[in-house]
């Protein structure tokens, strides 16, 4: 069975860091690629990032260029994703997904989900 754990979510203060970590089972991560997503309160969820087996990775939102980065650890079946300056509008809960692609660049949805993890950012 497919399945995908977020982990490494919790309460940090303005200009911190986190790194969530999402570790999937049931399959090998040569034939999906991985996405990370946010929710906040009253939001629609949006796209943070994405990253592909060969390790090709899009960051997608202009609010978080140059502060998260996306990696996996294809021997651990894991994908990371690197927050830094965290900002209180970083506050959602986050999701990592998968779906069967080898590229970022063209799917048409995720088709796995984890069950999300909390990020709170304030002082």
């Amino acid at each position: 069975q497919l399945q995908l754990v977020e982990s490494g979510g919790g309460l940090v203060q303005p200009g911190g860091s986190l790194r969530l970590s999402c570790a999937v089972s049931g399959f090998t991560l040569d034939r999906y690629i991985i996405g990370w997503l946010r929710q906040a309160p009253g939001k629609e969820r949006v796209k943070i990032s994405c990253i592909a087996y060969s390790g090709s990775s899009t960051i997608y939102p202009d609010s978080v260029k140059g502060r998260f980065t996306i990696s996996r650890d294809n021997a651990k079946n894991t994908v990371y994703l690197q927050m830094n300056s965290l900002k209180p509008e970083d506050t959602a809960i986050y999701y990592c997904a998968a779906t069967p692609s080898s590229t970022c660049s063209r799917y048409r949805q995720y088709d796995y989900w984890g069950q999300g993890t909390q990020v709170t950012v304030s002082s």
